[in-house]
């Protein structure tokens, strides 16, 4: 999933347990842990085995909180050119690219060994590689290189349902792989909002995000394209008999609404539509889950 969602501890020097925490940028990973347990709930047809659960949802954030502040030691010069990014402890030099790696790889191996232990080797291989797909090869070798980096680095975003559906069945069902298509499709519209008017940080800090390259106007189109896209996306837990008719309400609700703002924001745009389009995009995904969550258990009455 996108790190868009950190915002500023605005004190001027932060504790050391404050800066420590900053690395893991708790926003981004509380929405990466609430997609897990989304998919732990949605394998079982009743109440999850809390045996199986906790572990795998304290793994899954051990590893998602390792994988930000390894984002946070390769990304501290282009933080430190970002207005948005400029606050991290990393970016201020607060702490040191070795206490930063220790602490990254502390959380990892813990994370890793919990959910290899205590839930499923499958589980643990799937955490771990969505860190490499998301601290190595998104931030790393494809957020520098392509404009596109955000739609190719974003499967590792989309694999929370994925690793909570692993914890709960020991398998990769194919109601996980909608439940993570659909959040592959949801990445780019919704980050892209957000490039559209944090573009000069982008240009300043020398990466090629959509809005540098290929401009506003291309930018804002594939924004309603991938809308229109990621609304299709969302009809398939209902097709497929994953869900029941209060999903399909909340999804074609959810979609216009997504929809009605790309649309406007390609014919007229302006920097307080994109943050508005920014900010509906995270209620999107987080009401769609949870009038999936909510119709799960209906079903089952």
């Amino acid at each position: 999933m996108s790190n868009t969602l950190s915002t500023p501890l605005a004190a001027p020097s932060m504790s050391r347990l404050r800066q420590f925490n900053a690395l893991t940028k708790p926003r981004v990973v509380q929405l990466i842990v609430f997609c897990a347990v989304i998919g732990m709930l949605l394998a079982e047809p009743g109440v999850p085995d809390w045996r199986l659960a906790v572990p795998a949802a304290v793994g899954i954030w051990l590893v998602a909180s390792a994988a930000a502040a390894f984002n946070c030691l390769v990304e501290q010069r282009i933080d430190a050119k970002m207005a948005r990014t400029a606050w991290r402890p990393t970016a201020k030099g607060e702490l040191t690219n070795t206490q930063t790696l220790l602490f990254s790889t502390v959380l990892c191996a813990v994370g890793s060994v919990m959910l290899y232990v205590l839930v499923n080797p499958i589980t643990m291989w799937l955490t771990f590689a969505t860190f490499v797909g998301y601290a190595v090869i998104y931030t790393v070798v494809l957020k520098p290189a392509t404009p596109q980096n955000i739609v190719i680095g974003g499967a590792s975003g989309a694999m929370p349902p994925v690793l909570g559906w692993a914890a709960m069945r020991g398998e990769v069902g194919p109601e996980a792989l909608m439940l993570c298509l659909i959040i592959f499709l949801w990445t780019p519209p919704h980050f892209w909002a957000l490039a559209l008017y944090r573009v000069e940080d982008y240009r300043k800090a020398g990466l090629p995000m959509l809005p540098v390259t290929h401009g506003n106007e291309f930018t804002r189109l594939q924004i309603l394209l991938y809308t229109l896209v990621l609304f299709a996306s969302t009809l398939l837990p209902f097709i497929f008999g994953m869900s029941g008719w209060l999903y399909l309400a909340a999804a074609v609700v959810l979609g216009a609404g997504f929809i009605g703002y790309a649309w406007k924001l390609w014919r007229s745009y302006s920097d307080a539509l994109a943050r508005k389009t920014f900010r509906f995009s995270l209620w999107h995904l987080s009401l769609l889950f949870a009038a999936l969550l909510v119709d799960h258990y209906l079903l089952l009455l």
